[in-house]
C-alpha cells in the first residue's frame, strides 16, 4: 500500500496526499457490526473539557471489533479488507465456518481469501492467527496483546505499529513496545501474530484544514495568544514570555520535558525497562 499524490489543481491540493485504498472492498459495513457513537466534542459526562480540538467532522458508524477472537480452532476466512473511520488501521471482515461474521484489526500482508484462526494452544505461526504468548517463539512480531486475559486486546492496535516478544522466561514473557518500553506479561494473554497494516498512515499531508475538520479535529490556539483565565501562559502586551519555569498545559500541569508520572502508580512494577 503507497501513497497518492494529486496533481496541483488548487494550492490545497498541491502538497496533499492521501493513503491508496485501491486493493480495499469497496463495500457496505455489515449491517450487524456496526453501532451509533454519539459525538462528545471531547467533553466528559460533567460537560467539560477533557480533550481539546474536537468537534464537529462528518457523521460515522462505529464498526465493532472483535479484539478477543474467542472463537477458538475454527477456521476463518478473511472476506473483505475495509476502511475504518474510526482508527488509522485498516480492518479485514471473516466468516467462520458456522456463517458467522466480524471485524479484526487487518495487519499487514493479510489478503481476501486467507484462511486464519484463533487458539489457546499449540498454532501455526501465521499471519493473522491469535494465540497466547506462552505458545509464541521469541523474535515474533505481534500486534492486539492483551493485558489481562481475556480482557481483550488494548495494546498496540494502530497503523503500522508492532511489538516484539523478547523472551519467556519462569513464567513470564517480556515484550518490547513500540515505544521501546519493555514490560512483562503472563503468559496466558493472547496476542495476535504480525504487525498492523497501513503503515504509510503516518506520511499523510492533510493539505488543507478543511480537510482535518472533516476528521472532527478543531483549531489548536497558543497559550500565549489567550487571557489569562483562559490559559497559564496567558496575558501580557505584545510578545512577551510565558513568564513561568515551565510551560503548562491549560490545567497549570508541567508539559515539555517534566515528569508527571506518578512514582507509585501500580503498573511500574510490570515494567523492565523505561521508554
Amino acid at each position: 500500500m503507497a501513497l497518492k499524490i494529486y496533481k496541483p489543481t488548487t494550492p490545497a491540493r498541491r502538497f496533499a496526499s492521501t493513503v491508496d485504498t485501491s486493493d480495499l472492498s469497496r463495500k457496505k459495513p455489515e449491517k450487524n457490526l456496526i453501532t451509533i457513537v454519539k459525538k462528545k466534542a471531547g467533553r466528559n459526562n460533567q460537560g467539560k473539557i477533557t480533550v481539546r480540538h474536537r468537534g464537529g467532522g462528518v457523521k460515522r458508524y462505529y464498526r465493532v471489533i472483535d479484539f478477543k477472537r474467542k472463537k477458538y480452532d475454527t477456521d476463518a476466512t478473511v472476506v473483505a479488507l475495509e476502511y475504518d473511520p474510526n482508527r488509522t488501521a485498516h480492518i479485514a471482515l471473516l466468516e467462520y465456518e458456522d456463517g458467522e461474521r466480524a471485524y479484526i484489526i487487518a495487519p499487514k500482508g493479510l489478503v481476501v481469501g486467507e484462511r486464519i484462526r484463533s487458539s489457546q494452544g499449540l498454532l501455526e505461526i501465521k499471519i493473522g492467527n491469535r494465540l497466547t504468548l506462552a505458545h509464541i517463539p521469541p523474535g515474533v512480531l505481534i500486534h492486539n496483546i492483551e493485558l489481562i486475559a481475556g480482557k481483550g486486546g488494548q495494546l498496540v492496535r494502530s497503523a503500522g505499529n508492532a511489538a516484539q516478544l523478547m523472551s519467556f522466561e519462569g513464567g513470564i514473557a517480556s515484550v518490547r513496545l513500540p515505544s521501546g518500553e519493555v514490560r512483562i506479561f503472563p503468559p496466558d494473554c493472547a496476542a495476535t501474530i504480525g504487525e498492523v497494516g497501513n503503515a504509510d498512515h503516518q506520511n499523510i499531508r492533510y493539505g488543507k484544514a478543511g480537510t482535518r475538520r472533516l476528521l472532527g479535529w478543531r483549531p489548536t490556539v497558543r497559550g500565549k495568544a489567550m487571557n489569562p483565565v483562559d490559559h497559564p501562559h496567558g496575558g501580557g502586551e505584545g510578545n512577551v514570555a510565558i513568564g513561568l519555569k515551565h510551560p503548562k498545559t491549560p490545567t497549570g500541569k508541567p508539559a515539555l520535558g517534566v515528569r508527571t508520572r506518578k512514582k507509585k502508580k501500580s503498573s511500574n512494577k510490570f515494567i523492565l525497562k523505561r521508554r
